[in-house]
């Protein structure tokens, strides 16, 4: 489809346009901690069919295997795991993480028909496998960069909220609403960096809590 090429067209030049960010992120992040800059991780795409997701690495190496020794502080109800201040983070990994910008390797999923720019954003393949069927229609549609969940409130939502609100959003997609949802996500983004440049206080129950590896 032309809209399809188009939109991988457009990831081509964010990507050009951003690079001397991206070259930037990439001097900070291994400059401040050990292993690679890029994540992968499976994760389930459209018609559940896995591919590697791209990130920027916000925690430290290895973080996936400590993730058992943090079940305790899971934020999220349902078969998902977060923590919104969580202590793997890097020296810059938080600030990268809640202000989105560690997204931007998602630009190569796109171009690789992977991703989308807007859509349910991609469980981890364990977590994937244990959404109820009832939600299994937000699979039909290609994962997002951002999404609903990511601008209606994401962490103040329970596991319900989030998937039926998936639900909703792969049943009436649209490109103009993409274009609102996408634009919204902007928005969000430019506030929570100007927050986290201006606003330097960790969250209580988290000042203390370091993690040792």
């Amino acid at each position: 489809m032309l809209i399809d090429f188009i939109k991988k067209i457009t990831a081509v030049i964010f990507i050009i346009l951003l690079s001397p960010a991206i070259l930037a992120t990439y001097v900070i992040v291994k400059t401040t901690s050990r292993g690679p800059f890029i994540f992968k991780q499976r994760r389930m795409g459209k018609d559940k069919k896995p591919f590697f997701l791209y990130k920027v690495r916000t925690m430290v190496d290895g973080a996936e295997k400590l993730k058992k020794r943090l079940a305790s502080l899971n934020e999220t109800d349902g078969p998902v795991f977060k923590i919104r201040n969580d202590p793997r983070y890097t020296k810059v990994g938080k600030f990268l993480s809640h202000s989105g910008l560690d997204e931007l390797p998602q630009l190569m999923n796109i171009i690789k028909g992977e991703m989308d720019y807007v859509g349910p954003r991609p469980l981890p393949l364990p977590e994937a496998k244990k959404v109820p069927k009832k939600y299994h229609s937000r699979f039909t549609v290609l994962p997002g960069m951002t999404s609903p969940w990511i601008v209606e409130g994401a962490h103040k939502m329970s596991f319900t909220e989030w998937m039926d609100l998936d639900v909703r959003y792969s049943k009436s997609k649209s490109f103009i609403k993409d274009i609102m949802i996408f634009a919204k996500t902007t928005y969000v983004i430019m506030g929570l960096v100007k927050n986290k440049i201006f606003d330097h206080e960790e969250q209580p129950y988290i000042k203390n809590r370091r993690l040792k590896l």
